[in-house]
C-alpha cells in the first residue's frame, strides 16, 4: 500500500513541477492579466484554488507532500511562484482586504488553510507559501481526491492542445 501511495504521490509531483504557466477553464473567474491567456474552452472537471473568495488563482503551484510513518498525518506545502494577484494592472482591481485563507474547491466542497505566507523581495511580493496540514487518513484521502481533480484539469488542457502546451513548456510524465 505504501508503494503504491509513493507511486501515486510521484506522478503527481511530477505533473505538478513540470506544469509552469496555468491553464484555467474560461468560467473560472480570474484577475485581469497581460493577455496570457494560452486556452479557451471547458475541463470535465473544476477544482481550483483560492486565496480570495469566489477567484481561482490560474498560476499552478509546486506542491511537496510528506506524510508521518504511521500514515496518520501528512502536510501539503504550496509554493506560488509570483501569483496572479501581485500582477495586477489596474489599481481598481487591486483587491481591498488581505489574503487570510488559501481555499481548495472541488466538486466534494472545500479545504481551508489559513497557514499561508507571502515573500517579498526588495519591498515588492514575490511569493507565496501556503501549509495544508493533514490529520487524519480520511484527511489525507480527501485531499488526494482534491489534487486528483486539479491535476487532471492541467493534463485535460495538456492532452488537447499539445503543440501549444509544449510551446508553453508544460508537460505531463507518469512516474
Amino acid at each position: 500500500v505504501f508503494e503504491a501511495i509513493m507511486l501515486f504521490r510521484n506522478s503527481l509531483l511530477s505533473c505538478l513541477l513540470l506544469i509552469s504557466t496555468a491553464l484555467i477553464p474560461s468560467s473560472y473567474q480570474t484577475w485581469p492579466r497581460r493577455n496570457n491567456v494560452l486556452f479557451s474552452g471547458e475541463a470535465p472537471t473544476q477544482a481550483g484554488i483560492q486565496f480570495y473568495p469566489g477567484v481561482y488563482e490560474p498560476n499552478v503551484p509546486d506542491v511537496k507532500l510528506t506524510r508521518s510513518v504511521d500514515a496518520q498525518t501528512g502536510t501539503a506545502t504550496f509554493y506560488f511562484d509570483e501569483p496572479s494577484f501581485f500582477n495586477i494592472e489596474k489599481e481598481e482591481d487591486i483587491p481591498k482586504e488581505a489574503i487570510t485563507a488559501m481555499t481548495m474547491v472541488d466538486e466534494e466542497g472545500s479545504m481551508q488553510t489559513a497557514n499561508v505566507n507571502a515573500r517579498f523581495v526588495n519591498g515588492q511580493p514575490k511569493s507565496i507559501q501556503a501549509k495544508y496540514e493533514m490529520l487524519s487518513p480520511s484527511d489525507w484521502d480527501r485531499f488526494m481526491r482534491f489534487m486528483t481533480r486539479y491535476v487532471s484539469l492541467f493534463y485535460y488542457f495538456v492532452q488537447l492542445y499539445p503543440s501549444q502546451a509544449e510551446a508553453n513548456g508544460l508537460s505531463f510524465n507518469k512516474a
